[in-house]
């Protein structure tokens, strides 16, 4: 038989051929194919660091990417004793969510914005961006090790010795005391099971050991109904002095080196966020340092809570590109119904869409950082203004996340339902920003209180925003809204969603006119009309599609 008919033979087995199928999306330059973040680093200050931030981008999509799929497959594990009965606390995690922490830390993501150079929060903003991306779950401990070094500088005597290990810009995964380590992790614990968000309810009490007060030594009894990331340094907590609710510092080692009593009691088991442990603790007389005044802990760890909810911001905005982005290269490596996925006018009209949320999202998380830039400066109007503007945005991104990810999955079709795609990672993660560090409603009631107890933060905001009253009848409508609601107190705690709709709509739409976004006018026809409440793909004719997907991810 000749070498040719055998050829042929076997060829009649094989079932199917591979094609129309788009190569994988890996190892490209997330910064140099987004225009927007470029332009927002830019405009917010932090052009100094582009350089610092480029080489981050590459290394996000290069290393981050492929190992934040083995970070979430290999999930963490409690071991609560060793192998003779002592209770050791610990949880072993994979070897590549090491290396992310590493990547991140080392690359200044939690001490960046505190080095004092001009830009620097800006350009670290734009780098969490970038590894929010390729993996969301080691996001959390790098967020918190950021968020904590305002609040630990309420108590000067703690930041001193705490703040250089934060600022030392090195992960050191070893579990030893603080003071033998490169560097540090720090998290909070604040909500028990029978308050959650009312933290006021708080069950755990602070006893002295000695004299009471601020910087003073106490012993905690009770318990943490979430405590993310239980392998750090360190933890912020709350728990009841005579005083009242005051908030402490955790570590996991006493002053001694001995280990501090810090019972992990299981592993949260998580919609998403899998590569990060997530638990549930007790402390059965647990050491600790008290922090800032005594009865005054909200009030301090809210310096921490407002430092996280600006990075939910931020990862949410970049979940949401993340799936626009793989949406836009499927649809350009697909063909169906003869012409390929990309210029089907629907597919075209609801990429085109997606693309305005993810710029409209970016956009606004970066005026924010911008804004808490400009008030660690000493601005007051940009404080004020980043007070209230964070619960808006928190409230609106986050919670726009979940649709337009799902809507990204729709256009892989079924490839965007399965593991090998990043897609259902995407979309499990989705939801956490909107709950974590106060849920929906918390956000809105925040906007309201903000108002009242500070009127200049709402004056800074309608300050920035009246201007651009005439630029759409859709922003002078929501304005209207927003005065009729803060005229009516009564009705306004149940009306605070539409209130806090209305403030994240006319804000995302003037930070796009400002910046000289191409996209400003379809925003503003997109989501300020009354068919702006459809779901992402009705973009109204006219609208250049072909340029609006090109610039969310330039071919």
């Amino acid at each position: 038989m000749s070498q040719d008919s055998s050829t042929a033979r076997v060829s009649k087995r094989d079932t199917h051929q591979v094609f129309n199928q788009p190569e994988p999306l890996t190892d490209y330059d997330p910064w140099a194919r987004h225009p927007a973040l470029r332009e927002a680093l830019e405009r917010e200050g932090g052009s100094a660091f582009e350089q610092r931030v480029h080489d981050f981008a590459r290394l996000a999509a290069a290393e981050i990417g492929p190992l934040g799929f083995d970070a979430n497959e290999f999930t963490p594990r409690l071991r609560t004793h060793d192998r003779f009965g002592h209770r050791i606390d610990r949880v072993d995690y994979h070897p590549a969510y090491h290396r992310i922490m590493a990547i991140g830390l080392d690359n200044g993501l939690a001490s960046l914005t505190w080095s004092g150079r001009p830009g620097g929060r800006v350009a670290r903003s734009a780098m969490m961006f970038l590894h929010n991306q390729f993996e969301a779950g080691t996001m959390c401990p790098i967020t918190m090790t950021h968020a904590v070094v305002p609040a630990l500088r309420a108590q000067p005597e703690v930041a001193a010795e705490w703040e250089p290990r934060v600022l030392a810009s090195r992960y050191d995964e070893r579990f030893v005391p603080a003071e033998q380590k490169r560097g540090v992790t720090l998290g909070m614990a604040m909500t028990e099971k029978q308050g959650g968000s009312d933290v006021r309810s708080n069950s755990t009490r602070a006893t002295p050991l000695g004299k009471p007060g601020a910087g003073r030594e106490y012993e905690l009894v009770g318990h943490k109904w979430f405590c993310s990331a239980p392998m750090c340094d360190a933890f912020l907590t709350l728990a009841q002095s005579d005083e009242g609710l005051s908030c402490f510092l955790v570590p996991r080692f006493r002053p001694d080196g001995s280990a501090n009593p810090f019972r992990i009691m299981r592993l949260k088991d998580k919609l998403g966020n899998r590569s990060n442990a997530s638990s549930e603790i007790e402390y059965p007389g647990t050491w600790a340092v008290m922090v800032g005044e005594p009865g005054r802990g909200v009030a301090t760890i809210i310096r921490m809570v407002a430092e996280t909810r600006l990075d939910c911001v931020i990862g949410s905005a970049s979940l949401i590109h993340k799936g626009v982005v793989e949406a836009i290269h499927h649809a350009r490596g697909r063909e169906a119904f003869g012409n390929r996925l990309i210029d089907q006018p629907l597919m075209g009209n609801v990429l085109a869409d997606l693309s305005i949320e993810s710029e409209a999202s970016l956009s606004l998380a970066m005026f924010l950082a911008g804004r808490f830039e400009r008030a660690s400066g000493g601005d007051e109007q940009a404080e004020r203004l980043a007070r209230i503007a964070t619960p808006v945005a928190k409230y609106w991104v986050c919670k726009r996340a979940v649709g337009a990810i799902n809507e990204a999955q729709e256009c892989l079709g079924g490839a965007g339902y399965v593991e090998e795609s990043i897609l259902p990672r995407l979309y499990r993660e989705a939801p956490v920003n909107a709950i974590w560090e106060g849920s929906g409603n918390v956000q809105c009631l925040d906007v309201l209180r903000a108002a009242q107890r500070d009127p200049g933060s709402m004056d800074a905001l309608l300050g920035h925003l009246e201007p651009h009253r005439g630029d759409h009848d859709g922003i002078a409508g929501r304005l209207d809204t927003v005065k009729r609601l803060m005229d009516r107190p009564d009705e306004a705690p149940q009306q605070a969603r539409v209130l806090t709709e209305a403030l994240a709509l006319c804000l995302q739409a003037t930070v796009l006119i400002e910046a000289g976004s191409p996209l400003a006018e379809a925003f503003c026809e997109a989501r300020l009309t009354p068919r702006g409440a459809g779901l992402h793909g009705s973009l109204p004719a006219g609208v250049d599609r072909t340029a609006i997907v090109e610039r969310a991810f330039p071919a």
